[in-house]
């Protein structure tokens, strides 16, 4: 029996765009998967549009809604309800080219026996063919994402697909009236553990600017801090470049401003001597972040 695959979309007011995605899905050259949208408590009548979709009985469609929660938790939603034995997450707004499944099957009945490795990784593009981020000349790659993105520094856009087996062993993290957490969470914790099969075929189309830090981006970890401090405090104590974990510290303190934890609390979660040496850098940047809304931290200590 073929794998199935369940490709996962979280919505939030985009009956407008979801569109594409769903022509694309109709085109797929592998028949084996499933739709599991979660919509994180939509305004704009989402559910009519998926309704419609589920009348025409094309694809299998299964349509799941929450409280407005975030995407991080319609993602947990999503693998909890997952029937499929890969978890391919495609946002609303992007789309995917006609064997992107099909080759995503292909290359994981290469590591589909081995628990050393948590999936498979494709490129994504933009609607013109062209890579996000740097084009890459190697066919295959098995590295850990932190070799391959934080120490490696491969730039550009990748598409996951995990083992929905593993990623129910890696769900976020439930921090009461926070509604942002960026993936890089969960992907640097399945990084430490497991590798992945990087295969440079682009499998998912996007239109989005890949490079800088979005005024959104910044909002966002400013209004759910705590979260901010976890992945930032996490990736500090991994073991990567000097110059990335200064960058862990700073941006720690630069949102740790936010939190209403105690100082002794946000002291406790990444050490003394982060406080005492990169707290007056990261305060700077909070304040400048509340005059400008945002600071692209990537140039610190590095040449422009």
């Amino acid at each position: 029996m073929k794998d199935l695959v369940t490709v996962f979309t979280p919505v939030y007011n985009r009956k407008n765009l979801i569109g594409n995605l769903y022509q694309s899905l109709l085109s797929q050259t592998y028949k084996n998967f499933e739709w599991i949208i979660v919509d994180d408590g939509s305004t704009d009548d989402i559910d009519e549009i998926i309704k419609s979709y589920q009348n025409e009985d094309r694809i299998l469609i299964r349509f799941i809604k929450q409280e407005n929660g975030g995407k991080h938790r319609a993602i947990n939603n999503g693998v909890l309800h997952a029937k499929g034995e890969l978890f391919y997450i495609v946002d609303s707004d992007d789309y995917l080219t006609k064997d992107s499944i099909e080759r995503i099957v292909f290359h994981y009945q290469y590591i589909k026996n081995n628990d050393k490795f948590a999936g498979v990784c494709g490129m994504k593009c933009f609607p013109d063919g062209s890579r996000i981020g740097k084009e890459v000349t190697w066919k295959i790659l098995k590295d850990s994402w932190i070799n391959y993105w934080i120490i490696k520094n491969i730039k550009g856009d990748v598409a996951f697909v995990f083992k929905t087996s593993v990623l129910r062993n890696y769900l976020f993290d439930d921090i009461p009236g926070e509604k942002f957490c960026a993936e890089s969470l969960v992907l640097n914790r399945i990084g430490k553990n497991y590798l992945m099969l990087f295969f440079n075929e682009k499998i998912y189309i996007a239109e989005y600017l890949s490079d800088g830090l979005s005024v959104s981006s910044i909002k966002n970890r400013m209004n759910s801090p705590n979260y901010a401090m976890r992945i930032y405090s996490e990736m500090a104590s991994l073991d990567i470049p000097y110059l990335k974990k200064i960058k862990a510290h700073i941006n720690y303190w630069r949102f740790a401003p936010c939190s209403k934890l105690k100082m002794k609390n946000k002291i406790k979660q990444i050490g003394i001597s982060s406080y005492i040496i990169f707290m007056p850098i990261g305060y700077l940047f909070h304040m400048k972040d509340k005059k400008n809304n945002y600071i692209d931290i990537r140039h610190v200590g590095s040449k422009r």
